[in-house]
């Protein structure tokens, strides 16, 4: 993977390395607050469900990377379902870290150190952009649904439920 820029993360660069036009969206996080996605949506004023979070799953052994609305929960059993497993639980906070090379509420779907098998919520394409984490706390992508799944090799399916 290469390095990002000096003003750059590896999503960033992955993004421009593809050609996917994407805006990026910077904004002052609260060290104090937790809930990363709910954040962003809140400083950017932007509804909940149209700001996607990612979590990493163990499905039978294998790391897959989710992304659903911040305004919902990941359903484990229909992301085991996704992508054939039998069971799926939520990856350890530490393996999804150094398995991305990102930080808790900084982890991107996009220029993960490794290509793991990626599953977007079908939500996402209600909307003509969606909003991810850019890499780093306090930094999210603006890009279209559509340009997502090209840059992550995802599948799109049902995986969000209400929280």
């Amino acid at each position: 993977m290469s390095k990002p820029d000096a003003g750059g993360t590896p999503a960033t660069v992955a993004l421009q390395h593809a050609g996917i036009r994407f805006i990026a969206h910077s904004y002052p996080h609260d060290t104090a607050v937790t809930g990363y996605g709910l954040e962003a949506a809140d400083k950017l004023g932007l509804d909940p469900d149209q700001v996607f979070k990612t979590l990493l799953a163990d499905a039978d052994g294998v790391l897959v990377v989710a992304i659903v609305p911040v305004s919902g929960q990941l359903d484990l059993k229909a992301l085991a379902a996704a992508v054939g497993a039998k069971k799926a639980v939520m990856a350890d906070p530490k393996v999804a870290e150094r398995k991305t090379g990102y930080v808790l509420g900084g982890i991107s779907p996009i220029g993960q150190k490794a290509r793991h098998t990626t599953v977007l919520d079908e939500t996402a394409e209600l909307y003509d952009t969606v909003f991810v984490s850019g890499g780093r706390r306090g930094f999210d992508l603006e890009l279209s649904p559509a340009d997502l799944v090209s840059v992550t090799g995802a599948t799109v399916s049902a995986i969000a439920r209400d929280r």
